[in-house]
């Protein structure tokens, strides 16, 4: 994947030098937390199994994006490993990506981006501020010095930014899915193998389509 792009909105971040897993040192972090973690989680199993047939379907359509099954299975595990031991998809946001003043996290959703070598996992955020993705491993990347680099791949655009989403579907395949957001100055990004597809376009809309503030933000709603 090369480096060198004249997209404002495409960002590639180094992984920190200690980094071996893809998460820094967050990842030594203690089994105890994590058995915590998964024990919550425990919790909501059975609700969760009366739901599986709702989403295996979708689920199956997201793996087979990947070039690899066994890849976009261990993405899948790891992403939701650190969603847990973090506490919460807002965690892992903040983590990632700059956060704005008064920026609030709205939804995160499991996908992927078309790039010029093929799809990319990663997960889609949705915030107050800008619509961000970011892929779940870091890929080797090799500088002009020949240096081996290994490195994010981002997308960030703020709201004001976006001209258009676009659902789509393959005629051949109409349970292929993707989604097109086009910048006001002609960049265009493609997602697919979305596991919640309706919920993220919904979503997607609603940022495209929400009255925005002097400065561009879309304002959140605050329960009484």
């Amino acid at each position: 994947m090369d480096c060198k792009n004249n997209n404002p909105y495409l960002q590639f971040e180094p992984v920190p030098p200690a980094t071996s897993n893809g998460y820094g040192t967050n990842g030594n972090r203690s089994m105890g937390k994590i058995c915590d973690a998964l024990n919550r989680c425990g919790k909501r199993v059975e609700v969760a199994t009366r739901k599986a047939e709702v989403y295996a379907d979708n689920i199956w359509h997201h793996f087979k994006v990947s070039p690899s099954l066994t890849d976009a299975a261990m993405a899948r595990i790891a992403q939701g490993t650190k969603v847990l031991t973090e506490g919460g998809h807002d965690k892992v946001f903040q983590q990632t990506f700059e956060v704005l003043p008064g920026e609030k996290f709205l939804n995160a959703y499991a996908c992927y981006i078309s790039t010029s070598t093929g799809p990319v996992i990663g997960t889609l955020y949705i915030s107050s501020k800008k619509v961000a993705f970011c892929s779940e491993y870091p890929f080797c990347h090799y500088s002009p010095t020949g240096q081996q680099q290994w490195m994010y791949y981002k997308v960030v655009v703020q709201p004001d930014r976006l001209r258009a989403v676009n659902p789509s579907s393959n005629r051949m395949s109409p349970s292929d899915k993707y989604i097109q957001i086009v910048t006001t100055d002609g960049h265009e990004f493609w997602f697919m193998g979305f596991i919640s597809y309706g919920k993220a376009l919904k979503q997607l809309c609603g940022v495209l389509q929400q009255p925005r503030d002097s400065s561009g933000e879309i304002p959140v709603a605050h329960s009484a």
